[in-house]
């Protein structure tokens, strides 16, 4: 699985390790990986525990997930900082997320090949962002998905990755050299 954030770092990067470990007891306990759901729903289970107790501040976070199980392929889910969770074909969190929503709603379609998404995520971002320009200075990427033998990959985009797909959707900021 894959994360994107949106909210109180520090309080994700708690999420994330507690993801870690529950996966690691699982696969010991089971000897299998842990569906995408059931993991989405045990993290949801604990911000939500939070939610209820005096004292105790919520998790501050909103967490993507983006995995891939055998039973049903890939997924998104999206929880946010209350415990609520939910699956998705396209969604998006953070500032402006309304606006993107709008966009993938109007967009989006379950057949795009990856160039395709992944230029409409790009687009996405660029109306959604609070600065006039993208860049991969202020971007990260992550994709997940089967490479030709079958096996699940996760890439994580290099920044000079990132510049191309942001030149090649015509997004891209022209130096000054080149004007």
């Amino acid at each position: 699985m894959v994360c994107a954030v949106a909210g109180i770092n520090s309080d994700a990067s708690i999420l994330i390790n507690r993801a870690r470990y529950y996966g690691q007891i699982y696969r010991r306990t089971y000897n299998e990986e842990i569906s995408c759901e059931q993991l989405v729903r045990h993290l949801s289970d604990l911000k939500q525990g939070y939610t209820q107790h005096g004292g105790l501040r919520p998790y501050g976070v909103s967490l993507l997930y983006a995995g891939y199980d055998d039973d049903h392929q890939f997924q998104l889910f999206l929880s946010n900082p209350s415990g609520n969770y939910s699956g998705w074909k396209a969604t998006s969190i953070g500032s402006n997320n309304s606006t993107a929503q709008t966009v993938l709603k109007q967009e989006f379609k379950e057949d795009l090949p990856l160039k395709d998404a992944v230029a409409l995520a790009i687009k996405v971002l660029s109306k959604t962002m609070d600065s006039s320009t993208l860049s991969s200075e202020k971007v990260e990427f992550a994709t997940i998905g089967k490479n030709k033998d079958g096996k699940i990959v996760q890439k994580i985009w290099s920044p000079a990755d990132i510049d191309v797909l942001i030149k090649e959707s015509g997004l891209a900021k022209p130096h000054e050299d080149d004007e």
